[in-house]
C-alpha cells in the first residue's frame, strides 16, 4: 500500500505541476488580446507601450487547423479589448467568438473592406495587400480609442506612422514586382490564399493545389490533373507553400510538371525571430522569395 500511496502522491504532484506551468506559461492576461500574431503586431504599432497586446494562436500555427484549449477561453475572458480579423477567417475558434459576443470591447480589423469570394466562400487573407493592413490600422486606433479615450492621441500619432511605413512597403513591393517578366506573373498556391495579393501586384492566379481559402481541405483526383494540366499549359514555373503547409501533393505535381517548390513563404503567421518577426518583415520575405522563383 504504502508503495501505491508513493505513486499516487508523485502522479498528483506531476498533475499539479503540468497544470500550474501551463497557467504560469501563459502569464497574465493581456489589456489587448489578438487572434492571430499578425494581428498582434499590427496591433501593437499602434497600443505603443501604452496597452499590453498578446496574440490568442501561437507563433508558427495555421489557423485553419488550430483546435483551442481551455485556456483560450479564460484569456479571451480576461482580456479588455479583443481584436479579431472578421471575413469569416476565425472559423476555426468560432465557439469562442460566440462566447466574446457580449465583450464589449471587439475590434473587427477588417471592418468596411471589399471582400474576395466565390463558390468556395469569402477569401480572408487581405493582409497580403498591405492596402487592407492600413484599414485595419485604421480600425484598431478607433477602437482603442474608445476603449481608452486618454490615449486617443497616442493611437492616432502611432497609427499615422505606421500607415506611412504600409504605403512605402507597397511602394518597394511594386517595385520588386516590376522585375518579373509580365508573362511570368502567374501564381499557384498550396491554397487559396494570394488572392489580395495578385489582385494588387498584377499576378494571375493559375490555381490552388487545394482549391480552397482553407488548408484544412483536401484535393480530388480530378481537381490534381486540372492542375496540372493548367501548369503545364501556362508553363508556371512554381508553386507557393506556407511554411506550415504540408508539402507532399506540391511534391507529386513538381515531378510531373518539373515546377519547383517553395515551401518556405509565411502567410499565416508570423516566426520568433527571422525571417518574419513583423508583419513588415513577413511581407518582404515573401515577396524577395516570390519574386527569385519567378525571374
Amino acid at each position: 500500500m504504502s508503495r501505491l500511496n508513493s505513486i499516487v502522491t508523485r502522479t498528483t504532484l506531476i498533475v499539479i505541476f503540468v497544470v500550474v506551468f501551463s497557467s504560469c506559461s501563459r502569464g497574465a492576461a493581456p489589456d489587448v488580446l489578438t487572434t492571430t500574431t499578425i494581428l498582434e503586431d499590427v496591433t501593437r504599432n499602434i497600443a505603443g507601450d501604452r496597452l499590453t497586446v498578446q496574440s490568442l494562436l501561437p507563433v508558427g500555427v495555421d489557423p485553419h487547423s488550430y483546435q483551442p484549449v481551455p485556456q483560450d477561453a479564460a484569456m479571451v475572458s480576461e482580456s479588455k479589448v479583443f481584436v479579431v480579423h472578421g471575413a469569416e477567417y476565425e472559423v476555426f475558434m468560432q465557439a469562442l467568438l460566440d462566447n466574446a459576443g457580449g465583450k464589449e470591447n471587439v475590434i473587427e480589423a477588417s471592418t468596411g473592406l471589399r471582400l474576395l469570394s466565390d463558390e468556395q466562400g469569402t477569401d480572408p487573407h487581405l493582409w497580403l495587400d498591405p492596402n487592407n493592413v492600413i484599414a485595419y490600422s485604421d480600425n484598431i486606433r478607433e477602437g482603442l480609442s474608445q476603449f481608452d479615450p486618454d490615449g486617443a492621441e497616442v493611437y492616432e500619432t502611432n497609427a499615422s506612422i505606421y500607415i506611412d511605413q504600409l504605403a512605402e512597403l507597397d511602394s518597394w513591393i511594386n517595385g520588386q514586382v516590376a522585375q518579373i517578366e509580365p508573362e511570368r506573373r502567374v501564381l499557384v498556391t498550396n491554397h487559396e490564399a494570394l488572392g489580395y495579393f495578385a489582385d494588387r501586384y498584377g499576378f494571375r492566379i493559375v490555381g490552388a493545389v487545394i482549391p480552397s481559402f482553407s488548408s484544412d481541405s483536401a484535393p480530388s483526383a480530378q481537381q490534381m490533373a486540372e492542375l496540372i494540366e493548367q501548369i503545364k499549359i501556362q508553363q508556371v514555373p512554381a508553386i507557393f507553400l506556407d511554411a506550415s503547409d504540408n508539402p507532399d501533393l506540391a511534391q507529386q505535381i513538381a515531378a510531373e510538371t518539373g515546377v519547383k517548390v517553395v515551401t518556405d513563404l509565411h502567410l499565416e503567421s508570423l516566426t520568433e525571430g527571422g525571417p518574419a518577426a513583423t508583419y513588415m518583415d513577413l511581407m518582404k520575405d515573401n515577396v524577395t522569395k516570390i519574386v527569385q522563383a519567378l525571374q
